[in-house]
């Protein structure tokens, strides 16, 4: 009995565990329209690739009877048009995705030469290939660093038709052995597409994924961890990728306490992408910040508008507090706003919450420039949040709904907080958040690849993140 239970408890905790490493802080999503757009830039880079192909000389002997043997070389083959019309990428669940292109077509042309013994001759040719089709498949993972990787699986191409318009005295020679001709051509083009697109996805769409910068740097304590935790998972409908999205401490990168909660995404293919943008990736920051002690804020006399009327100084805090007065007559004061936990939000559909809770310490300043603790408020704020989106950067915003305040501790006596109800509502609105609002309106950035704007976007709130979804477009 005592196995069995250890048993369970010992599978609950791998079950707690895996869903813990699991759980990603930043869902990427690329809809349908998404891939279709790739897909549009894509082919257009692939048309740029496949008419730089360079094509080799090629020669060889055939029997004409009555005369033998004749020697013909073409050289001098330059491609001058190729087409790539239709095309589609198709995501394969589970697998990858599959590129195709069909009725391609390419047209080139060359010199000939023919020689049988002492009579030559030669002349040129034009080339028409069409109904050529190619067929890509495409490997989606991730590498050690935790950025996307692309690779090419599979590869095939394949021509319906060549056309060869041979001209010159002795052409008739080279029309009577067309297939032989159409045949070598086939292989030669057939030959050299797949490594060329290979070679376009390695040089050129790879190195462009690994401009994700998964780690980013914000300020002097904290950066963003963006890395992929999995290869993407491709559906029917889309490609969706897993990042961490998890502030961190940049002098020590220590586990976060709490796991990131499951996202339940919406299906919705109207734009380009989403992100999924979990409360998790906010709150790892406040507990960043909260424990690398940035999370306080001190307040002085000079940073109050000259015309509030209660100052911060032993006089005018006295008339709310007498005892204030009477044991440090006529000096300037000092409160320390910190807080003593971390707080979190929330995201519902309907709003987001946050009600952190402040610790206020109140001292009077010395003539010797020290402190004397006077007493120590908990403040219990309710606000009110709104994110919204500046181009590739998520933004904030915090206006006080109200405070509670109680008395932790006094070095001057007891005395009612409810007199300083009014005076402490006034600093924390009117100076403490416009500079945490100063700092939120800066924002933190979306893991974007280079060279991509966004257009068209949206905000939603849903349980525990936070849907942004965006058009894109590559510059």
């Amino acid at each position: 009995m005592a196995r069995a239970a250890m048993l369970t408890f010992l599978l609950l905790a791998l079950s707690a565990a895996l869903a813990w490493a699991t759980n990603p802080g930043f869902v990427a999503r690329i809809t349908e329209k998404g891939l279709d757009y790739a897909r549009q830039e894509g082919v257009s880079a692939l048309q740029q690739a496949l008419s730089k192909i360079t094509l080799p000389d090629f020669s060889g002997t055939f029997h004409v009877k009555h005369l033998g043997n004749v020697h013909y070389s073409f050289n001098s083959l330059v491609i001058r048009n190729f087409q790539l019309p239709n095309s589609q990428v198709v995501p394969i669940p589970k697998v990858g995705l599959k590129f195709s292109i069909t009725d391609a077509f390419i047209q080139l042309d060359g010199k000939w030469h023919v020689h049988k013994g002492i009579v030559k001759d030669h002349g040129s040719f034009d080339l028409k290939v069409e109904g050529l089709s190619i067929t890509v498949d495409l490997a989606l993972g991730s590498d050690g660093s935790g950025r996307p990787t692309i690779s090419t699986s599979g590869c095939s191409s394949h021509i319906s038709n060549i056309r060869v318009h041979i001209s010159g005295k002795l052409s008739w020679i080279l029309k009577l052995f067309h297939e032989k001709i159409d045949s070598a051509f086939r292989k030669t083009m057939e030959g050299k597409i797949c490594p060329v697109v290979s070679d376009s996805i390695k040089t050129k769409l790879q190195p462009f994924l690994e401009t994700l910068d998964v780690t980013v740097k914000l300020d002097h304590t904290a950066g963003i961890d963006y890395s992929l935790i999995g290869p993407p998972d491709v559906t029917a409908e889309s490609v969706d990728v897993d990042l961490k999205g998890e502030f961190f401490d940049l002098s020590h990168h220590s586990e976060i306490p709490f796991p990131p909660p499951a996202l339940a995404f919406p299906v919705d293919n109207n734009l380009m992408v989403y992100f999924g943008i979990s409360d998790y990736l906010f709150n790892t920051a406040s507990f960043v910040y909260q424990q690398a002690g940035i999370l306080v804020f001190t307040l002085t006399d000079d940073m109050i508008p000259k015309d509030f009327n209660i100052r911060l100084n032993t006089s005018s805090i006295g008339t709310l507090i007498p005892q204030v007065e009477k044991l440090y007559p006529d000096m300037l004061m000092t409160m320390r706003v910190s807080a003593p936990s971390a707080p979190f939000l929330t995201f519902t559909p309907s709003n987001i919450s946050f009600t952190p809770v402040l610790d206020i310490q109140a001292s009077a300043i010395l003539p010797n420039a020290s402190l004397a603790p006077l007493f120590l408020l908990s403040v219990t704020t309710t606000l009110s949040v709104k994110v919204a989106a500046r181009s590739n950067r998520i933004i904030g915003n915090l206006l006080l709904s109200k405070i509670e305040l109680t008395l932790k501790h006094s070095d001057v006596g007891p005395f009612s907080v409810a007199l300083l109800d009014i005076t402490v509502n006034y600093y924390i609105s009117h100076i403490l958040l416009p500079h945490v609002n100063d700092i939120l309106g800066k924002g933190f950035p979306l893991p974007m690849l280079d060279h991509i704007e966004i257009s068209d976007v949206v905000l939603q709130q849903h349980q525990n993140f936070l849907l942004f979804g965006a058009n894109v477009h590559y510059t």
